[in-house]
């Protein structure tokens, strides 16, 4: 008899957002964890969500992840996906002070829609790899993770260094949330920020697809 496989639907789904500038190599991370390659250029139409099984302390997850590429098109949808996210990843570039201080400004905007949540969250700072064009140092990113009160990683899409930590440590995140709290009110809250969820994305794979057609 064949062994089981687990499915995608038999798994935990880990919904996370990752946030930053555009040109900061949000999807350059996402696309290295995800599929192990690198490109230094990222097409805007392509669909902005990912799926990647792993296994994390022993337990197999799904993370489903939405690299908000900053589309004007998606603004309207800001709070949406921030309500509905577990995690979120800030990402800066050292090569962009201006990055580096509207990491700040995400970190507001998660505030202001989540209130009172302590919402599982990790800042990485990307292209480490380009030590001569470095504004920002590993310093200033620590004492802005301080700020933040969350894990810091500094990390190289192109050479692929740390990338699958800061994902990692982001399911850990949130799992040690879900062990702090219990009950059916929170079982209800997690049900319906699932199924806004799914629709959100289904929303982005729509608009991806209509500008693919138009291009």
């Amino acid at each position: 008899m064949p062994e089981k496989r687990n499915t995608p639907h038999e798994l935990r789904v880990y919904k996370i957002v990752i946030l930053g500038d555009g040109g900061v190599g949000k999807s350059a991370v996402t696309l290295q964890f995800v599929s192990h390659s690198f490109t230094d250029y990222h097409d805007p139409t392509i669909e902005d969500s990912y799926q990647q099984q792993a296994v994390i302390d022993g337990d197999a997850a799904l993370l489903d992840i939405l690299d908000t590429a900053g589309q004007v098109e998606f603004t309207a949808m800001r709070d949406q996906y921030m309500r509905c996210g577990e995690g979120f990843i800030i990402c800066y570039s050292v090569t962009d002070r201006h990055s580096f201080q509207e990491a700040s400004e995400y970190r507001k905007l998660i505030q202001r829609v989540r209130l009172s949540e302590d919402i599982p969250l990790v800042l990485i700072a990307n292209k480490i790899d380009l030590v001569l064009a470095r504004k920002v140092t590993t310093e200033e990113g620590k004492n802005l993770a301080n700020q933040f009160g969350c894990p810091f990683f500094e990390t190289s899409a192109c050479e692929r260094h740390c990338i699958d930590e800061p994902f990692y440590t982001l399911v850990r995140e949130i799992r040690r949330k879900e062990a702090q709290g219990s009950g059916t009110s929170s079982e209800k809250l997690h049900s319906r920020r699932r199924s806004r969820w799914w629709r959100i994305r289904s929303i982005f794979a729509l608009v991806f697809r209509r500008r693919r057609n138009l291009n």
